[in-house]
Formats: structure tokens, C-alpha cells, sequence
């Protein structure tokens, strides 16, 4: 290795030779290399170096084990230095080391010097150079080095360091009036430290000065959360002042003497939805005027508390009052309030005699504009029912704000001129539990595994959690454990919920009771889909009609009992899932409801085949037998929306294959698993294919066809997985049943794999010669994919043993084949495996071409791991000839191609764009 030293503490340590990164060998020594680092050319001594290893109790031979790893380092940075010799690097002194070290070498050195002069400058000059500096920390220093929550001082001390920047840093781009350019390090040191209040401080006061006032009041409200409930305290004063700056632009001018204040009052245990107020603040504190917020949301969401929470914590910026209206537009009781008996209770509120309330809607609402023309009210809609009930209410000219909430998407709302929508969901796991103990107490910490499965029985829906909050207050002798019992003893069904069963069965009951027949039987149907959210085709397919029919139906439960998140999906809340459970049990046969399940078992087998055979497979799968019920597949218009469509529904069919192998259909489990083989290995899910593939091995029993077939698929997993000898396992289980079976074709699928594996394992011959058995097996079943895909295999294993020209020779004709069958998976490997050869013979400019080629391919065919490979590929070109601007615009490609997926490829791209 040549080229100078360079090390970096300030993250993960690491270190170079030139270009080249060293392997800095076990954790002890890197612990040891971390605090050498960390004391920046100071002396360590041995003693501190058994504290750093050995917390306690350190093994008598201690101070030798220290001795050895410093010289086993000093080798790695000194390749040739002669055994027994000091070295020029990592260097004795009596009974300490000392590293030789100096700013060009070592990220902390240079850290300091920029803090420095930004420190003895001024303006936009001293920001940039602490923005220089910042920019050189990583992660935490030695980070990935600490066990048991224990960090030594040393590095606790550097990591104060840059804190301690990051404060003076925010004060001079508060000077300066670009606060933008460290912002970005603000928001990073302040995750590490949330707790740290001045720092906080100072996030606030650089959100605002950035035009982020409503992120920043969020942010505080975050902070106060967190305080009180880690350390049970309040804000203290310099936390306190950042927020309240933050509020003296919120003033408003004083309203009249006696406005009207209709508000109901506010929930005394009201939590959570910080993200929807947030939005809120950000959206009236942006430059768009805003007229009207409708909050939509299923039954039982909170659509009224916070709606009525919102108007309290708003109501100061409205000085001219408060006006509320319950519209009924639900109401099983009542008709719905019509706008003109809204309207006229408003303008009396509003000091209209009752006798010069004009008779007409529509002057009504014209007088009722011109009233609020000249003030800033706040009006409160609840339960509203359509566009029609709610749209002469909301005010024209001035600075008023309707809050309105609706079970249904209020379609004109869209529309309208500052309006927008607000949609409610259920509440995270954090803010349920927050919910149950600001209603319980101490009780809910005192039994945290019982709270944790009461909020999954109840969907995190407000007001079922709310129910059981007070069922449990209510009865003192029941205990968490005991309304567990009682909830878990209703299977998910309401009622478990005891007294409340009423109260939610009445709030559902209105919504259903108002459905044609068709959709009521659709929606007692959905509960026996295995998922959350469904497509319109396999609705069609679980209620036995056509396709528009079951758009139609959708549609009408969408205004009221389903939600359509997007992407054509719908989806049903778990408690109106268990409500429409029931109804399915009382009104609809056994038979009807086995029925249902078996057309939409077949639509998804039928679906997962033909989404399968456009990812062009290399191995053919047996076809599933037509459907006994008419049900056909879904139509896929090319590779690109196959994979959409498994990407859509991977939940549903992974618990498809659970649920078939379970109820006794064991061909549907192992055939859908199979043909999600290709979707896992394109998108580098290897975990979920071993899980979802070992479900259809287990349930295919004493299917010998099956099981070989699942066996050589699992391989496959434990390829990509780094399982080479599970792989090898599996594929000698599959070989001997194909070869009992007389199966020759798919022998020679077996003899390719294990070839793959032998390649892995660099045993090149032993790839060879499996390579060549496939490639015959092939050729005796006519099999002209395999055949080619074997030639493949041969000529890596020749570029890996030095015959290069053969190996390119016979990545061209691979290549060809490919073409002509019309495979671009086949051919971007191809591409990309010829590219390599001629890297490895130092030809880059062909190297390069080839590569940009293979990722068109890849591209083209929708495989985006097996892009990412090559781009990474390209970037280490890149990167090894001293380009660093396009090797990081290669591997940020290749990170965008993986979004945001956590596997090894992405871990590398990671790595690489750290350094």
C-alpha cells in the first residue's frame, strides 16, 4: 500500500493508505486506535487502555493483550516495517503511545482549526467555516464502538466539541441572516441530543429564522413532551424565551367586549396529533390565504375532539369570537341541519333581530359574508354531510376560518378558494398510550404488555380507546389484565368492548343501515380478505361481480365506512372490520362466505402466474388450473406493472400463503410463494422470500414436484443471503427428487445453481464443470434460456481464471442469445459480467460503455438491485481513478434506485458516501 496516513474519529475510525482503506482488524483494537485518535497526537497509557477494554475485572495477562493489538496496528499502518521495530507511527514512550499526527491527517485536527478561525472571524465568512467544519462529523466520534450504553470520556468530550460548535455556529448565522447554510447541522446535533436544551433553543430560533415558524412551535411542543416525560421536568428559561418569541407574532389586536363564544369545551384528556395541529400552524402561518379546514375521517376517529381542541388553541388569533353548529349530517335521530337553520342561528349569534333575517338561503348567506367581511371569527362545522351543506356557511372576503369535519371526503372542498382538507387516521402506538394514561394513571405503566395489546384490539381508534378507559375508571375491581381478558374473549369483535358495544355498534349501524343491498353484502363480505386494504379487482372477485359493479359498490362505502388512500386501494378500519364480521356471521351462509374466499383465493393465484411470467423468469412454474368460478386474472400491461402490482400487494399475499397453508389449500400457498420468487430476488428481499417460500414448502406436504420446485427456490434465498451452504442443501434436496421424477430440465436448473454457488465460493473449475453439465441437460430438453444461462456461468468462471478472451468470446454469444429471446435480465448480466472482464484486464474505456449499457437494460426491465449493483460498480471506476464528483453521482444513483431499502448493496452505498 502507498500514499500517505489519514484517519477519521469523528464517526465510525476509520483509515487509509492513499485510496485505499485499511482494514483496522478486531473491535479491541479499533477501540484502542479510537482513543489515540481521540487525544489527537497525545499520549495513552497502557493502564487507560485496560480501562477502555476491560471495564472491570481486566485478565492478568491485560497488559500484554494491549501490547499485542498496539503492535499488530503499528503493522497495518507499516506494512514493512521489520519484526521488533518502533515504527514512525504509533509510537512508545515508557509506558504510553502516542500517535504521529497532524491536521492534513486526522478529521478532529482539521475540525478544530476551522472552529477556530470561525471563531477569530465574523458574518457570512465565519458561518461558512463552521459550516466546513460541521461537515466533517459523520455520526457520534468512535461511534459503533460502545457496548452497554458505555462511552468513554474521551470521546463524550469531542462529541462536546462539536455541540458546543454547533451552538456558536447558530449564534453567527443569527448575526449574519443565513441561518439556511448550518441549518442542516443544527437538525442533526439536535436529534443526538434532544435533551439538550440551550441546543434546542437554538433549533427553534434557526427554524423561525428560516421561515419555519409552525415546524418550530411543533418542534417545541415535541421538546416539552419529551422533557416531562424522561425527566418529568418543564422547560427552563432559555427554552422558554425561544418559544415565546415564537409567539409574539401570533398577537391579534383586541376584539370587541362581548363576542360570541360558542366553542364546546375542550377534552380535558385530549393527547397526540401533534403532526395534523403542526400542519395547521405551518398552513395558516404560510402566505395562502385560508378559509376553511375540513377534517375528514372515519367513525369514532376524534374528527370532533381535535377539531374542537384545534378551535381552542386558535380561538386567540379570532378576536371577534366563536361560532358552533352540530349539522347532524350523520344524525340517526334527527334530519340534518339544512344551511339556512345554520345560518340563521349564526346571525342571530352574530346580533341580527330575528325579524331582518331575510327569508331566502341565499341572502342569508350573502348577509351573513358581509358580516364576517369585517371581522376574524372562528366558526366550528361538526358532522357535516356534503359540499352542499356546508358551503354557504363559509365566509367570502376577510380573515375568518371555518373548522368543519365530515365522516366522508367533502369532494367541493377541493376546489373552493381556500379551502383545504385535513384527513384524520387512528393514532400512533405512542399517542394511544399517551390517551390511556392521561385517562388511567399509573396504571398504564404499571402493566405496559397489557396496555400494548389493549391498544392493538382496539385499532388505536379514539373512541374505542376512550370506551375502555372508561370502562375500566368506571369499575374499580377490573383491571388491565381483566379488560384484556374480556377483549381478547371477543375475538376482535365489538363485543368485547362490554357496555360500549352499544355506543359503537350505533355509531356504525347508522352508516351501514343506509346502504343499497348490494354494498351492504360487499361490506359484510371484506372482513374475510386477509388485509387491511384491497383492490377494486379482488373485491370483484370476493363478492363474485363484475368489475364496474364492484367499482360502483366501493364507491358508495367509500363516502362512509371505507377509506381510499390512493392507488385505486381501499382499506377498512380493524373496528368496523370486526362490526362487518358480525353482520357476515348473522345475515350470510357458511357456504356463501367459503364461496367468497375460494374466488378471491383463485384471483390472487391466477394474478401472482401472469404478474410472475413478465418478470421473465429463468425457471418455468406449472400453471394453476382455470378458475371453477369464473374468476380470471388481473391484466398487466408489462414487467413494470407486474412488479407495481406484487409491490402493492406483498402483504396480501404473503398472508394469502399463510392463510391457504393453514386452511387446507396447499396448492395455492406453494404456487403463489413460488411465483413471487422473481419480485423478492428484483427488489433484494431476501428474508421475506425465505419466509414466504418455507410457508409453501411446508404446506405442500407429500408433493415430491412441489417440494423440489420450493427447495431450489429457497436456494436461491440463501444465495443472496451469503447461506452458501444452505443453499447448497437445498439444491441437493432438489436434485435428487428431480432425478427420481426423470425431470432432466429441471436437473439441469440444480446444476446452474450449484455452479452459482461453487462461483461464490471461487472452487472455479468445480463451477465449470457444473456449468457444463446444466448446459448439456439444457440442450437434451431443448431448453434454449437455460442452455444460455449456463454459457454464462462457464464464461464467468473462465474471466475469473485469467482466459479472459474466451470469457469475452463467450459473454457476446450469451448476450445475443439473450437478445433473441427477448430476456433483458439475461442480457443486463450478461452486460454487466462483461463489463467487469474487461476491468479486469484494464480496459476501462470498453468497461465503462458496457456498464452504462447494462444499466439501461436493468433499468428497462424494472430490476432496480440489480441497477444499483452496477452503478455501485461504476462509482468504485470512478472513485479508483481519483473522480470523486462522478463516483458520488453514481452511488447517489444507485441509492435512489433502492429507496431507502436496508440491504447489504445500500449499506455499501451508504459506506462509500460517508467516506
Amino acid at each position: 500500500m502507498t500514499g500517505p496516513l489519514t484517519f477519521a474519529v469523528l464517526g465510525p475510525v476509520r483509515a487509509w493508505h492513499g485510496r485505499s482503506e485499511m482494514d483496522l482488524g478486531t473491535r479491541q483494537q479499533r477501540l484502542i486506535l479510537a482513543l489515540l485518535l481521540a487525544r489527537a497526537g497525545g499520549a495513552v497509557s497502557v493502564a487507560e487502555f485496560v480501562d477502555l477494554l476491560w471495564e472491570s475485572d481486566p485478565p492478568p495477562s491485560a497488559v500484554n493483550v494491549v501490547h499485542r493489538h498496539v503492535g499488530m496496528l503499528r503493522r497495518r499502518f507499516e506494512p514493512d516495517l521489520p519484526t521488533r521495530s518502533a515504527g514512525s507511527v504509533l509510537v512508545r514512550d515508557g509506558a504510553q503511545y502516542r500517535l504521529r499526527i497532524d491536521e492534513q491527517s486526522l478529521d478532529l485536527l482539521r475540525f478544530r482549526r476551522l472552529v477556530a478561525e470561525a471563531a477569530d472571524s465574523s458574518g457570512e465568512a465565519a458561518v461558512e467555516l463552521y459550516r466546513q467544519a460541521l461537515a466533517l462529523w459523520r455520526d457520534r466520534c468512535a461511534s459503533g464502538l460502545h457496548t452497554d450504553g458505555r462511552t468513554h470520556p474521551e470521546f463524550v468530550a469531542v462529541d462536546g466539541e462539536r455541540f458546543t460548535a454547533v451552538r456558536a455556529a447558530t449564534d453567527a448565522a443569527l448575526r449574519a441572516g443565513c441561518v439556511h447554510v448550518v441549518l442542516p447541522a443544527i437538525r442533526l446535533a439536535a436529534e443526538y441530543e434532544p435533551l439538550d436544551e440551550a441546543l434546542q433553543a437554538r433549533l427553534l430560533l434557526a427554524l423561525a429564522a428560516d421561515g419555519r415558524r409552525a415546524e418550530a412551535l411543533a418542534a417545541y411542543a415535541g421538546i416539552e413532551h419529551r422533557l416531562a416525560d424522561e425527566l418529568g421536568i418543564q422547560p427552563g428559561a432559555e427554552l422558554r424565551a425561544a418559544r415565546d418569541g415564537l409567539l409574539d407574532h401570533d398577537a391579534a389586536a383586541p376584539g370587541p367586549a362581548e363576542p360570541p363564544a360558542q366553542l364546546p369545551a375542550d377534552h380535558p384528556y385530549f393527547t397526540g396529533r401533534r403532526d395534523v395541529i403542526a400542519a395547521v400552524e405551518e398552513l395558516l402561518a404560510g402566505g395562502q390565504r385560508t378559509t376553511a379546514l375540513v377534517v375528514d375521517g372515519m367513525p369514532g376517529v376524534g374528527k370532533t375532539t381535535l377539531s374542537v381542541h384545534l378551535s381552542h388553541r386558535l380561538a386567540d388569533r379570532y378576536p371577534d369570537g366563536q361560532l358552533h353548529a352540530d349539522l347532524r349530517g350523520f344524525d340517526s335521530g334527527e334530519s340534518a341541519m339544512t344551511p339556512a337553520e345554520a345560518l340563521r342561528g349564526f346571525l342571530w349569534s352574530l346580533g341580527v333581530a330575528p325579524s331582518a333575517i331575510p327569508a331566502e338561503l341565499h341572502a342569508q348567506a350573502g348577509l351573513y359574508r358581509s358580516i364576517l367581511a369585517e371581522r376574524r371569527m372562528l366558526i366550528l362545522l361538526d358532522n357535516c354531510r356534503d359540499w352542499d351543506q356546508i358551503r354557504h356557511l363559509l365566509p367570502g372576503a376577510g380573515g375568518s376560518l371555518v373548522i368543519a369535519t365530515s365522516r366522508r371526503r367533502i369532494a367541493g372542498a377541493a376546489g373552493a378558494a381556500g379551502a383545504f382538507a385535513l384527513h384524520l387516521d387512528v393514532l400512533s402506538d405512542d399517542e394511544a398510550r399517551e390517551l390511556l394514561t392521561r385517562r388511567l394513571g399509573d396504571a398504564v405503566a404499571a402493566d405496559p404488555a397489557a396496555v400494548g395489546e389493549i391498544i392493538v384490539r382496539c385499532g388505536r381508534l379514539p373512541l374505542a380507546l376512550a370506551l375502555v378507559a372508561t370502562r375500566s375508571v368506571g369499575r374499580s375491581g377490573l383491571s388491565l389484565p381483566a379488560v384484556l381478558g374480556e377483549l381478547a374473549e371477543a375475538d376482535g369483535r365489538l363485543s368485547g368492548f362490554g357496555d360500549a358495544h352499544a355506543d359503537l355498534e350505533a355509531i356504525f349501524s347508522w352508516s351501514y343501515r343506509a346502504l343499497t343491498p348490494d354494498a351492504a353484502r360487499l361490506f359484510r363480505l371484506l372482513p374475510l380478505h386477509p388485509a387491511g386494504g384491497l383492490s377494486t379487482e379482488a373485491a370483484a372477485a370476493l363478492g363474485g361481480v363484475p368489475l364496474r359493479a364492484a367499482r360502483g359498490l366501493l364507491a358508495e362505502l367509500g363516502a362512509q365506512l371505507l377509506v381510499e388512500p390512493g392507488e385505486g386501494r381501499w382499506r377498512m378500519h380493524d373496528l368496523l372490520r370486526a362490526y362487518a364480521a358480525e353482520l357476515g356471521e348473522e345475515h350470510d351462509g357458511a357456504a356463501e362466505r367459503a364461496a367468497a374466499v375460494t374466488r378471491l383465493y383463485d384471483y390472487y393465484q391466477l394474478s401472482a402466474y401472469a404478474a410472475h411470467l413478465l418478470l421473465l423468469p429463468q425457471v418455468p412454474l406449472p400453471e394453476p388450473e382455470p378458475s371453477a368460478h369464473g374468476v380470471t386474472a388481473r391484466g398487466f400491461t408489462g414487467r413494470a406493472d407486474a412488479t407495481a402490482w406484487f409491490a402493492a400487494e406483498q402483504r396480501v399475499l404473503t398472508e394469502v400463503v399463510a392463510r391457504a397453508a393453514r386452511r387446507g389449500r396447499p396448492r395455492t400457498a406453494w404456487r403463489i410463494a413460488l411465483a413471487m420468487q422473481n419480485f423478492f430476488q428484483d427488489t433484494a428481499q431476501f428474508k421475506q422470500w425465505t419466509a414466504v417460500v418455507g410457508t409453501g414448502l411446508a404446506a405442500a406436504g407429500d408433493d415430491p414436484a412441489a417440494r423440489a420446485l420450493l427447495h431450489r427456490s429457497l436456494a436461491g434465498a440463501c444465495y443472496f443471503l451469503a447461506d452458501l451452504d444452505g443453499g447448497l442443501s437445498h439444491l441437493e434436496q432438489a436434485r435428487e427428487i428431480f432425478d427420481r421424477l426423470g425431470l432432466h430440465a429441471e436437473q439441469g436448473h440444480v446444476e446452474n445453481n450449484i455452479a452459482e454457488i461453487r462461483l461464490e465460493q471461487r472452487r472455479y473449475a468445480d463451477a465449470v464443470r457444473h456449468a457444463e453439465a446444466a448446459r448439456e441437460l439444457f440442450r437434451a430438453a431443448g431448453n434454449v434460456r437455460g442452455a444460455t444461462t449456463a454459457l454464462l456461468a462457464i464464461a464467468r468462471a473462465q474471466g475469473w481464471l485469467g482466459r479472459h478472451a474466451q470469457a469475452l468470446g463467450m459473454f457476446a454469444q450469451a448476450q445475443r442469445q439473450f437478445e433473441v429471446l427477448g430476456d433483458l435480465h439475461g442480457v443486463g448480466t450478461t452486460q454487466a459480467w462483461m463489463a467487469h472482464t474487461y476491468s479486469m484486464i484494464d480496459d476501462l474505456p470498453h468497461a465503462m460503455a458496457i456498464w452504462e449499457q447494462a444499466v439501461d437494460t436493468f433499468r428497462g426491465a424494472g430490476a432496480a438491485h440489480h441497477t444499483a449493483e452496477v452503478l455501485v460498480a461504476v462509482g468504485d471506476v470512478h472513485a479508483g481513478n481519483g473522480e470523486a464528483g462522478l463516483a458520488r453521482r453514481a452511488w447517489r444513483e444507485a441509492l435512489a434506485e433502492l429507496d431507502g431499502t436496508d440491504s447489504p448493496v445500500a449499506r455499501q452505498v451508504r459506506d462509500r458516501l460517508a467516506r
